[in-house]
């Protein structure tokens, strides 16, 4: 959503573009174009690395938050060599190897790297400084992996340039560019972009809102004989009940949620939905939220709730007070006074009462709690950058917005860790603290499980085995900062 798409071959601006009025509920955000965010990033970052040294490091001393179950083990050591866990285990049993980079983990806690399943990067059309920055971002504050939902090809250069070692940021999950009401009118529309999204490499496929069913059945056909997933949004024309048994991957923002459980009848339009079916809230039935649960569980369909973002456009929370979050000195100043512009008109529109506003929050966390607990399982996105969520610093704030749901501290890290690992089909490769796995790795000052805070009080990164200490992380802050 952040940024304008334009076909890497091309100098135009491609039908990949979704017009905010598609978008029903990002009708009202200002979002600036590439250009514009680029020219407000002169001071390039030195992202193009070479490709990190077979160096070994060993985590001593440390409590492991291994994630595999909800757990501490205390006074481990943990050798990470070329990019893998090699050793866990008791520090007075485990050697540390000849020539290793030792880190001191006296009263630090090791946990595997988060995954931000809702992430956005800059296209090619964008200043290299732009890149930097959000890659950057990610990764200082942790996001070991990130799955680009607005694809672009030049993400597909970027994920194999980060995968050799060649880059610094996080594993690239590459989606292609979006399905909706410009690209994909009808099926033949539908069935080309499938097939050209799969020739080209990307990992799944985009849905925004206004496909028509029709072309929306022939992409499903499609992509399931091509052998790629779909994942994003549920246009109205499809529906909850539709989506959840065509097969989706994810389903981000919990779409279509809210218009599932209104007693308006249909068939809606955009009008009558608002910003995610906001406009419904005085017409809700909360009775029919176990049949949406059975619904995704049965389509085995996965959730990415982006909770605090709808939260915090939203609710009762000031635009000032928002826009004095601290990681705001991180972006573009511009772009924080359009989401303060955003959030004021947001609480002034007439149709957005304070009732509405609350009853919208309050529904959509008891919804997200009856997944959980009905067994749905969820991944952490955010959607970033977007409003209010600045790369990397809004997964913790959607963890802790995860918690507020009713979700423990251990249940809402694994959403972007264990619980990731299990949805790519790859728990023996990444996810956990345990030998064989990915080098992704964050040290904390204190313990998360007890305190989701806690998942900020970051002290070094790891992401593909190599070390990034306090101190480079208050560096690259200090070169990003406004």
């Amino acid at each position: 959503m952040p940024f304008a798409q334009r076909d890497s071959n091309s100098s135009t601006t491609t039908n990949n573009t979704v017009s905010p009025s598609s978008i029903r509920g990002f009708a009202a955000c200002l979002c600036l174009s590439a250009a514009q965010l680029s020219a407000q990033f002169s001071a390039p970052l030195a992202a193009q690395v070479a490709p990190p040294p077979e160096r070994t490091v060993a985590f001593v001393n440390v409590s492991v938050v291994p994630m595999d179950r909800e757990r501490v083990l205390t006074n481990q050591t943990v050798i990470v060599r070329n990019g893998r866990i090699e050793r866990v285990g008791p520090s007075a049993s485990v050697s540390v190897p000849a020539g290793a980079d030792t880190v001191d983990g006296r009263g630090k806690f090791l946990m595997p790297g988060l995954s931000e399943f809702h992430a956005h990067v800059p296209p090619a059309n964008a200043q290299q400084a732009l890149k930097d920055r959000v890659l950057a971002l990610y990764v200082v504050n942790g996001v070991t992996t990130a799955r680009s939902m607005l694809g672009d090809r030049s993400h597909l250069a970027l994920r194999a340039r980060i995968a050799r070692g060649e880059e610094l940021g996080p594993r690239i999950i590459a989606a292609g560019p979006s399905f909706n009401a410009n690209s994909a009118r009808t099926p033949q529309e539908a069935i080309d972009s499938v097939k050209s999204h799969k020739a080209a490499g990307y990992d799944l496929l985009k849905i925004h809102p206004g496909v028509p069913r029709v072309a929306y059945d022939s992409m499903v056909a499609t992509a399931k004989r091509l052998g790629i997933p779909f994942a994003g949004h549920v246009p109205l024309d499809v529906g909850w009940q539709h989506a959840t048994s065509t097969g989706y991957s994810t389903i981000d923002h919990n779409d279509g949620l809210i218009e599932a459980l209104t007693t308006v009848p249909g068939p809606l339009t955009a009008q009558q939905t608002g910003f995610f079916g906001l406009a419904l809230m005085d017409n809700i039935d909360e009775s029919r939220i176990p049949r949406l649960v059975s619904q995704a569980k049965a389509g085995k369909v996965w959730l990415v709730p982006t909770a605090a973002l709808l939260d915090a456009w939203v609710d009762d929370t000031p635009p000032s007070v928002l826009a004095a979050r601290d990681e705001m000195k991180y972006w573009l100043p511009a772009q924080v006074a359009s989401w303060t512009m955003n959030k004021t008109n947001t609480l002034a529109a007439p149709e957005n009462t304070a009732e509405r506003r609350a009853k919208f929050v309050a529904v959509r966390r008891r919804a997200l709690t009856a997944l959980h607990r009905g067994g749905v399982p969820i991944l952490l996105g955010s959607d970033a950058p977007q409003v209010w969520n600045v790369p990397g610093f809004s997964v913790h704030r959607e963890l802790q917005a995860l918690v507020a749901a009713g979700l423990t501290p251990y249940e809402a890290i694994r959403t972007g860790t264990a619980n990731v690992a299990a949805f790519l089909n790859e728990s023996e490769r990444s996810g956990t603290v345990a030998e064989g796995r990915r080098a992704d790795l964050i040290l904390l000052a204190a313990n998360p499980l007890a305190d989701i805070r806690n998942t900020q009080a970051i002290q070094g990164v790891m992401v593909q085995g190599r070390w990034l200490s306090k101190a480079a992380i208050e560096g690259k802050l200090a070169a990003l900062r406004n």
